[in-house]
């Protein structure tokens, strides 16, 4: 196993981050612990049928994607490789993004706690691992190996899409109309708190700043896996829940995802001929 030293040698980190590996298996337990309980005692955990249907599958999706992204990042960074460090804070933000649903729509409880305390560790631990980083380092040896004008072309339009749609979602569930399900608003409200990052992390790319750089492939790599989970999501629903399945959804889904999918690949391909 490589010491810190040489850790530090081969990634472009100005700190140790070896709280951030603590806090980060912190937060793989706690997913664990919250999934488990979600997936054995839903209905103590989601009182009624619309937080049973939206939850029980998400609970299996935090098990089988959220957990091993987030340990598989962990380990290659751990090995010393770029992309790895640079798909980290991805999986803490893919990760943040599903708790704060959780947040905002399951009611108060000892479960609760749990998810309220997975956002908060995941946020911190995401700026303490992107402070850890040397942005200046990382541009320069991504500037020329990535397609950033991609993906800024991608991030900061998409991210705009999502917000202002989570805007008028929230506006219209605000005033009762039309009617929204609980789960549907706690989905809207973390699109509201989360893709604003996106635009952001565009508009750096797009600029070549060289904190665009470290965010870029993190923020693909959350964005391709959010229509990943999704589309895993829909093909078990029906299974878990009495919720049918609707094909074509899938199918727009997986089409929609290609606009993450393609740059996310090209912008990984960089980063591992580094």
């Amino acid at each position: 196993m490589e010491s810190v030293h040489e850790l530090k040698a081969s990634l472009p980190i100005r700190h140790d981050l070896m709280l951030v590996y603590v806090l980060s298996l912190i937060i793989a337990v706690l997913m664990t612990v919250a999934s488990v309980t979600g997936l054995v005692l839903n209905a103590d955990v989601y009182p009624n049928q619309d937080l049973s249907n939206a939850f029980v599958p998400n609970d299996l999706i935090n098990l089988s994607i959220g957990l091993p992204l987030l340990l598989l990042t962990m380990w290659l960074a751990r090995r010393g490789k770029l992309v790895g460090l640079l798909c980290w804070p991805g999986a803490l933000l893919f990760i943040l993004y599903n708790y704060i649903a959780y947040v905002f729509a399951v009611p108060l409880s000892a479960i609760f706690l749990i998810h309220l305390a997975l956002v908060a560790l995941c946020l911190y631990t995401v700026i303490l691992l992107c402070v850890s980083i040397s942005a200046d380092k990382v541009q320069h040896l991504l500037r020329a190996a990535v397609p950033a004008g991609l993906a800024s072309y991608i991030l900061a339009p998409l991210g705009i899409i999502f917000f202002v749609r989570a805007v008028v979602v929230i506006i219209g569930a605000l005033n009762a109309q039309p009617a929204v399900t609980e789960s549907e608003l706690a989905v809207n409200v973390a699109d509201f708190l989360i893709t604003p990052a996106w635009v952001i992390g565009g508009i750096l790319l797009w600029m070549k700043k060289p904190f665009g750089y470290v965010a870029g492939l993190g923020l693909l790599f959350q964005a391709s896996m959010l229509f990943v989970s999704l589309i895993l999501y829909m093909l078990i629903q029906p299974i878990l829940t009495s919720v049918p399945l609707v094909m074509m959804d899938v199918v727009v889904v997986f089409a929609m995802g290609l606009i993450c999918f393609v740059p996310f690949v090209f912008y990984a391909r960089g980063v591992m001929m580094k």
